[in-house]
């Protein structure tokens, strides 16, 4: 675990949605800012160690990776508390980790492993930490429900938790959406539903089905409060998401925060992306990486680049060993294949 800077309440210290800068000073903005870079470091490792698994053999069927958009996943990590719930996507692995869920254990899961979260049995898509209070589904939108019923437990227990449902700009047209916030609005469930936009329903452009602009100027016809930011960049969505989860905490009801962001690779792997240039996904590595903007706000705050290059260089050594040392564990038992298929009650 790294050490998480504690932004005030009010959010100083980062990014507004406005575009202004209210640091309380130099060192602690660096040291967020370094914190920040780190997670994000930590987690494009991860999924790069998991294109290697893949390319071992060590997974099998579809594989979803998140690179690019890094600054969401670790956007969250600082206002999650650990009695909040988090229920995600197929497209989950930086939601888990920004939830605390055990990177080694996460990687196992996905690489089929007995040591995995669920003992090899949910894979890249399923993975479920009860510990942490995180799931996902790889049906699309169906993360919601999920969470709604997560939001109305804490309600009816009386708790101050929040629950968080992640879906992208392709879920967010599903009927489930609609149904989730129908129900949290009318009730002002304590929900905060994270729309990852990045632009592709699949292969599908956003702005080609979409009548707004925005998934988040939607939330009024729900009684919902409605969140855009600039997904790319991990100081306004570390500051929009702890407004949003603020916002639902104290009994303001559901919000809708929507953060526009890319993904570097296909919708999955092996995805021929017939839909896109490859001049254009070289434009987006070029100047929209979320790392590579962090990167570039410290190095102008006066942060040397080699320290810089440390972190991307420690986090990728740290995924590299993980792998190996997960590749090393015992596959399931076949002989357990029917677990928890049908009841071992008598």
């Amino acid at each position: 675990m790294y050490p998480i800077w504690r932004l005030s309440r009010d959010g100083r210290g980062v990014r507004d949605m406005a575009g202004t800068t209210a640091l309380p000073d130099a060192a602690a903005a660096a040291a967020t800012g370094l914190v920040r870079l780190r997670r994000m470091a930590a987690m494009r490792a991860f999924d790069e160690t998991c294109l290697e698994a893949l390319r071992r053999g060590a997974i099998h069927g579809e594989l979803h990776v998140g690179i690019g958009q890094e600054a969401v996943g670790a956007g969250m990590a600082e206002a999650l508390r650990p009695e909040d719930a988090v229920v995600s996507t197929h497209r989950n692995h930086f939601h888990a980790l920004a939830k605390g869920v055990d990177a080694r254990a996460l990687l196992a899961e996905i690489c089929e492993r007995a040591t995995g979260l669920c003992g090899g049995f949910g894979g890249h898509m399923h993975p479920f930490d009860p510990a942490t209070g995180f799931s996902a589904t790889g049906i699309v939108g169906a993360s919601l429900p999920v969470a709604l019923g997560y939001a109305h437990a804490f309600r009816l227990r009386g708790q101050a938790a929040v629950a968080v449902g992640v879906t992208g700009d392709g879920g967010a047209h599903s009927g489930a959406f609609h149904e989730t916030l129908v129900i949290a609005g009318a009730r002002r469930l304590p929900l905060v539903v994270l729309v990852e936009n990045n632009g592709l329903a699949i292969s599908v452009p956003f702005d080609a089905i979409t009548p707004t602009k925005t998934v988040a100027e939607r939330a009024p016809a729900w009684g919902a409060t409605g969140l855009h930011v600039d997904g790319t960049d991990v100081d306004a969505v570390a500051g929009a998401f702890a407004r949003a989860m603020e916002h639902a905490r104290g009994g303001g009801g559901p919000v809708i925060l929507e953060a526009t962001c890319h993904r570097f690779r296909g919708h999955f792997e092996g995805d021929p992306e017939g839909y896109r240039s490859r001049a254009e996904r070289q434009h987006l590595r070029e100047r929209h990486d979320p790392i590579a903007l962090c990167r570039a706000r410290l190095e102008a705050a006066g942060l040397a680049p080699a320290t810089l290059d440390a972190i991307l260089s420690e986090e990728k050594t740290r995924a590299r060993a993980m792998l190996a040392d997960v590749l090393a564990d015992p596959l399931p038992d076949p002989s357990e294949a029917r677990r928890h298929v049908f009841t071992e009650t008598p």
